[in-house]
């Protein structure tokens, strides 16, 4: 099966926090039959987070050390491109829940018809809009 990673999702790999990831996560991502993707969106997020010093306790020089972890980790990125854009614009927006980032995510994840993994339980409402959400519970 395939599967896009939430940004949340890559912190937790990245950070080799394992209690953050539910078993049935752990299955999938450790499964050499799935494949993994993530969006562009979700690497401009840990990028910054890097930048800021959210991801201060990783053990990366440079952002670039840590976007080869991803790869190394078999996770390929998609470019958020025209097609996740336009779903983007017929997004549904639910009440409280007004990140940007995570609104591009969700609309690439149903234009690809590729179930999303996340621990953010605001992704639950789109799953009448067509994303497959597989949740994280931590």
């Amino acid at each position: 099966m395939r599967y896009y990673l939430d940004t949340n999702i890559l912190v937790f790999i990245l950070t080799k926090k394992k209690d953050d990831i539910s078993s049935n996560i752990t299955e999938i991502l450790t499964d050499y039959a799935n494949v993994l993707y993530t969006s562009s969106v979700a690497v401009k997020e840990l990028v910054l987070l890097y930048r800021i010093g959210k991801l201060e306790k990783l053990r990366y020089i440079s952002e670039q050390d840590m976007l080869n972890e991803l790869k190394d980790f078999g996770i390929e990125t998609i470019f958020f491109n025209e097609h996740h854009f336009a779903k983007y614009t017929q997004l549904d927006i639910i009440e409280r829940h007004r990140d940007m980032n995570d609104h591009a995510i969700i609309a690439q994840a149903i234009s690809d018809k590729i179930s999303l993994i996340s621990s953010d339980t605001a992704f639950k409402h789109y799953t009448t809009q067509g994303l497959n959400l597989v949740f994280n519970r931590r």
